[in-house]
């Protein structure tokens, strides 16, 4: 009976960290005891006496387990890493850190879920890509993949390549990120072409917008900003966006969970025209998630000791970002921005959560 998966993905940003929390939730919920390991990080944070996958203290934080460095995220590869070991591969020994984690979760787990990094090839110029790992770790891989017919499959094809290479098995395939109104027909080709090579195509997931909403915090570090007011609520969803100038104009349709990007000229007639229109509509300013605000190369600790409207910023807390792009700069790095499940956006744990456990049928994985 299986008792271990490796989640793996076609490239970054296709939902695999998304995947893992609800794939992990729903064997909990089959009375499974569960545990969790990163085998190989590249993005890590610095607890002080704790360095670990940031990915790892994300499921620790979510699915209530105590982190431990070495069984969680046993290896991380740093800047640096790769030369080094290019340069002498003797002064590392990888393995000798992944398997005696994986021996400790097995004897403490009825089930222990790996999580992949990046794609397939990741972490190969170490000689510990996905596909070596999970043939080390005798896992079955889970592949996750964004959604579409024609592109998915190929992109299916290159990446099951490595696995099939190495012989490791695929217990089955999530197709991600399908829009809601193609989900009938990407289920429908995509379990065809997976049925000819005897993969079980487990589940199809819709685009979730939830699942793409930043919070202020991750627009501050898009836009490179300085937060000027209300550091205390830059955990604030961002659902809809909308300049000042449309503002000042009154153009807007959405304003839930809005973020305002405006220039520091028009700034106090921006926050005024909203105003009326959270009046006309007999809504609070609850709503407005925050404000960016090109700033130009002004003093922003000086500008923000003389913030417009002030009073209503206060009242409802909202968190003001001061950046020196234009708002046309600024837009653009948030549009670009890629946006991840982290430990501060919890509605976006349990909603990955609630997508496996509608769209996924996980009891083929014991099959």
């Amino acid at each position: 009976m299986a008792d271990r998966l490796y989640i793996a993905a076609t490239s970054q940003h296709v939902g695999k960290t998304t995947s893992t929390l609800g794939l992990m939730a729903a064997i909990r919920e089959r009375g499974k005891k569960v545990g969790y390991c990163k085998p190989v990080g590249q993005e890590f944070v610095d607890l002080g006496d704790l360095k670990v996958d940031k990915d790892a203290l994300l499921f620790s934080k979510s699915m209530m387990f105590e982190l431990k460095a070495e069984d969680h995220s046993p290896v991380i590869i740093g800047r640096g890493v790769t030369s080094a070991y290019l340069e002498d591969p003797s002064q590392f020994d990888f393995r000798s850190l992944i398997q005696p984690a994986s021996r400790r979760l097995q004897a403490e787990n009825d089930f222990v879920v790996y999580e992949g990094t990046g794609h397939p090839g990741v972490g190969s110029v170490c000689d510990i890509s996905n596909a070596q790992v999970a043939q080390m770790l005798d896992a079955p891989v889970v592949m996750i993949v964004e959604g579409g017919i024609g592109k998915t499959i190929d992109k299916l094809n290159m990446n099951l390549a490595l696995f099939r290479e190495l012989r490791v098995p695929v217990r089955g395939v999530i197709v991600n990120k399908v829009l809601p109104k193609k989900l009938e027909k990407v289920k429908k080709y995509v379990g065809l072409y997976l049925q000819k090579l005897g993969i079980p195509l487990l589940g199809v997931l819709p685009y979730d917008k939830t699942l793409s909403s930043p919070i202020m915090s991750t627009i501050r570090l898009a836009v490179k900003g300085k937060t000027l007011a209300h550091r205390s609520s830059m955990d604030n969803k961002v659902e809809n966006i909308a300049s000042g100038s449309l503002l000042v104009r009154q153009e807007i349709d959405n304003l839930q969970n809005l973020l305002v990007v405006v220039s520091k000229r028009d700034m106090e007639a921006a926050v005024m025209s909203l105003c009326e229109i959270f009046e006309e509509k007999g809504i609070s300013g609850n709503t407005l998630s925050g404000i960016v605000v090109n700033a130009g190369k002004a003093d922003l600790e000086e500008f923000a000791k003389n913030l417009p409207c002030r009073d209503f910023l206060d009242k409802y807390e909202i968190p003001v970002v001061g950046t020196t792009l234009d708002t046309y700069g600024a837009a653009t790095k948030i549009n670009q921005m890629e946006v991840k499940i982290n430990i501060r956006t919890p509605w976006k744990v349990r909603r990955a959560v609630e997508l496996i456990r509608e769209h996924v049928n996980v009891d083929l994985l014991f099959g």
